[in-house]
């Protein structure tokens, strides 16, 4: 079977539309990648933190009335 890239250009230009095409494209995943990485890793992080430092503020308030 023949390798179909080899018959390629290497030295032809692409169309400006399909250049801006896949640039678009290749941005909307990373949009979507830094979204998802967002709402998926981070917030639930800092939520955890938040709360594991409030009950942690309680907790030492509790032992200092003791």
């Amino acid at each position: 079977m023949e390798n179909p890239f080899k018959k390629l250009l290497h030295n032809e230009e692409v169309p400006k539309v399909l250049r801006e095409k896949v640039i678009n494209d290749i941005s909307l995943i990373k949009l979507s990648i830094d979204l998802a990485d967002l709402f998926v890793v981070k917030y639930p992080n800092t939520i955890g933190e938040f709360l594991t430092t409030e009950n942690e503020e309680d907790l030492e308030d509790e032992n200092k009335e003791e």
